[in-house]
């Protein structure tokens, strides 16, 4: 960062600092289809999408009197929902927008005044399980592929130079190297998708795990996998069952789904 701004321009543009803006939390599906519509779009190309405001009267004081609906326009993901439920929360560490243009010069766009987490309306919940149903029966596919060498005298297969002294050395008598810990193991994460039909796919062979269970299961980071949790399970904090994970009822029935269909 400090190469790229070495030579140019280092001042923010702080004009439009006070504008109040929106973070919105949206679904994979949704954000990939954006993207695609944008880098299709052209000059006067027409909305991705509307936020429908609706306000109770009888509670025109209260925040929770606003209900917030996006609806989707056209687009060619097969099952995906044309209808968005935004909850909305103010309880959140204060942030602020900022954008860079080509010419590497940055400016704050804003300061986000309400924060969103988008979840299919409940009208459209049966294309979400659909959906899901569709993307874990894909992710379960093995694409192998075949290679022939096209090698007679094989190369690829001889050891090289200087290989066959480091296998005839070995001894029984050297100490075997100390097995790394798993919490030393730094885990990569997965795509988010992806891991999300990997827990599906772990709740259809038992209905609770506990995070432990999860992690060695998935072989992926506690933290990344609590936020997966929190959007797809509930925790039970107690009963015969306190301490693990169960999906919630709407992911629930698209796991049961799922399993009669095979």
């Amino acid at each position: 960062m400090e190469d790229d701004y070495s030579n140019g321009d280092t001042n923010v543009e702080t004009s439009k600092a006070d504008r109040s803006v929106w973070l919105m939390k949206c679904p994979p599906v949704v954000s990939k289809a954006w993207h695609a519509a944008s880098a299709s779009a052209a000059a006067d190309s027409p909305p991705v999408a509307k936020v429908v405001v609706s306000l109770d009267l009888l509670q025109s004081d209260d925040s929770a009197a606003h209900q917030f609906t996006m609806e989707m326009a056209g687009s060619d993901v097969v099952n995906m929902p044309k209808s968005y439920s935004l909850n909305m929360s103010k309880d959140f560490v204060p942030m602020g927008i900022f954008s860079e243009s080509n010419q590497a010069r940055v400016a704050m766009e804003g300061k986000v005044e309400h924060k969103f987490d988008m979840k299919p309306h409940h009208a459209n919940i049966e294309e979400y399980r659909k959906m899901c149903r569709e993307r874990t029966n894909k992710s379960m596919v093995k694409n192998r592929q075949i290679q022939v060498i096209n090698n007679d005298r094989g190369v690829h297969m001889r050891p090289m130079p200087g290989m066959m002294g480091l296998i005839t050395s070995t001894s029984k008598d050297k100490k075997k190297p100390a097995p790394v810990k798993g919490s030393d193991v730094k885990r990569t994460r997965r795509d988010r998708g992806e891991l999300e039909d990997i827990m599906f796919k772990l709740f259809e062979r038992q209905p609770n795990w506990t995070l432990k269970q999860l992690v060695q299961e998935t072989d992926q980071p506690a933290q990344f996998l609590k936020e997966i949790l929190n959007e797809l399970c509930v925790y039970n904090k107690r009963g015969t069952n306190q301490g693990t994970y169960e999906l919630k009822p709407e992911y629930k029935k698209s796991v049961e789904d799922t399993g009669a269909e095979q």
